[in-house]
């Protein structure tokens, strides 16, 4: 094992250091590692609709009435949620509990932090 990251473009395992480049001997790919590092760090991040920063436990407020899958009932403009579970994978990436529905997952483009 190298410990060198596989190669953006291929995802090639075989990736080489080349002084302060990083090579793919496969597709010739080129780039410097600490450019890599920061779009996952950048990518990691999960926001609400308005660009601010959520972490795990935060409160938002819903700014859109949301229909529930698979049921009739509606999570209305303005409903509270506290301590929220960010789950990057997925299409939802908030997991919560909303009084009255229960558990679900929520897009974060559908809240504002409060």
């Amino acid at each position: 094992m190298s410990g060198l990251p596989p190669c953006p473009q291929c995802a090639s395992a075989l990736t080489y250091d080349d002084g302060t480049m990083l090579v793919c001997p496969e597709c010739g790919h080129e780039w410097k590692e600490s450019a890599v590092v920061a779009e996952v760090a950048e990518a990691a991040v999960i926001r609400d609709a308005f660009g601010t920063p959520l972490s795990d436990g935060d409160t938002v407020t819903v700014i859109k009435d949301l229909k529930v899958k698979g049921s009739s009932s509606v999570v209305k403009v303005g409903t509270k949620v506290k301590g929220i579970r960010l789950v990057p994978d997925g299409d939802h990436n908030i997991d919560c509990r909303i009084d009255g529905i229960g558990s679900m997952g929520l897009k974060s483009e559908f809240v504002k932090k409060a």
